[in-house]
């Protein structure tokens, strides 16, 4: 079996150099070309085969750096957990797999976007242009769309199954013997909300939909929620049920409620999106969809890795969701 100093000599480096190289010493800087050549070297003196081509790989993936593309400004992020638990789950994974994030452009931040074609890969995260992509990136393979709406098939994608989460909402409520039901989101345009393009579409197929009672705050914050149940609280056909397309939404929408004396669940039950931490110590506490976001995060970091290593074809991930049972809807105070 071959010896370091064995792989040093045929490599042209000094012992020390080969030993940090075959340890993936991160601290050191060694020029790819010389990396290249003592794994050669150790592969042609068959240096532990198995242990040396696992080696590799942690070094090829050690040696790459990623460019992260975000929807939302940095004011936007730190209000909405969605995205934010997203970003966590990327940067999480990346640390696991020795991935450095090298760059990082925001949509909103009023700079201009300075391309970076150096980069090995991309994950973009929120509904961004294809032709921005391609700009920052300059090719197409190896970039990871997470939640994007826009039907870019020759990207790899992450999303969550949002027809399910809606649909278990809907029925959940409908079980309860529900029949006007409102929705309050963030966006007012359906191809960046798939939460309202789903409720509508089951709603309608119910015969139930009535679209004077979906409001959009267009943006998904607390004071969104809060001014928006407000408005919600003035209709004439006062709905029975709410389903509120953020949790942070619903903290708005259960102060407006509170303030207006309105008994939840007995007068109006209230359904939010993502199981937020706080979301279980409101009062009520709140019935919600869990949103797997973190995953959803990973998972992209993870089809990104495989595109790295070469994998040709786009895959599109759907990351599935788990409707909780609080008692702010009424029912059962039990997971469903």
């Amino acid at each position: 079996m071959a010896t370091i100093k064995q792989i040093a000599e045929k490599a042209g480096v000094s012992s020390a150099t080969v030993s940090r190289v075959l340890n993936n010493d991160a601290s050191m800087a060694v020029s790819d070309a010389t990396r290249a050549r003592i794994f050669a070297a150790a592969e042609e003196l068959q240096y532990k085969p198995t242990r040396l081509k696992r080696l590799k790989q942690e070094g090829m993936m050690a040696s790459q750096q990623i460019g992260l593309l975000l929807s939302l400004s940095v004011e936007e992020e730190s209000s909405d957990p969605y995205f934010a638990s997203i970003r966590r789950g990327i940067e999480s994974r990346c640390e696991e797999l020795g991935l450095s994030i090298g760059k990082v452009w925001r949509l909103n931040s009023g700079m201009e976007l300075q391309p970076g074609h150096q980069l090995s890969g991309l994950i973009a995260v929120g509904t961004i242009a294809q032709e921005t992509i391609v700009h920052l990136i300059g090719h197409t393979d190896r970039v990871v769309l997470v939640d994007n709406w826009e039907q870019l098939s020759d990207y790899d994608s992450v999303h969550l199954n949002f027809r399910q989460a809606v649909n278990s909402v809907v029925d959940h409520l409908l079980h309860l013997g529900h029949e006007t039901i409102a929705y309050i989101g963030g966006d007012s345009d359906e191809g960046f909300d798939p939460r309202t393009k789903h409720f509508k579409e089951r709603l309608a197929k119910q015969g139930l939909l009535k679209e004077e009672l979906i409001l959009h705050a267009g943006d998904w914050s607390t004071n969104g929620g809060y001014e928006q149940m407000k408005a919600l609280l003035l209709q004439k056909n006062r709905p029975t049920a709410c389903f509120i397309g953020s949790d942070p939404m619903a903290v708005g929408a259960l102060r407006a409620l509170h303030e207006h004396g309105v008994d939840i669940p007995n007068e109006m039950a209230i359904v939010g999106f993502d199981d937020i931490e706080m979301s279980a110590f409101l009062s009520p506490p709140l019935s919600t969809v869990k949103a797997y976001t973190e995953q959803m995060g990973k998972t992209a970091v993870q089809l990104l890795m495989e595109r790295i290593k070469g994998r040709e074809a786009s895959m599109e991930v759907t990351i599935e969701t788990k409707l909780i049972i609080r008692e702010s809807c009424g029912g059962l105070a039990a997971n469903s």
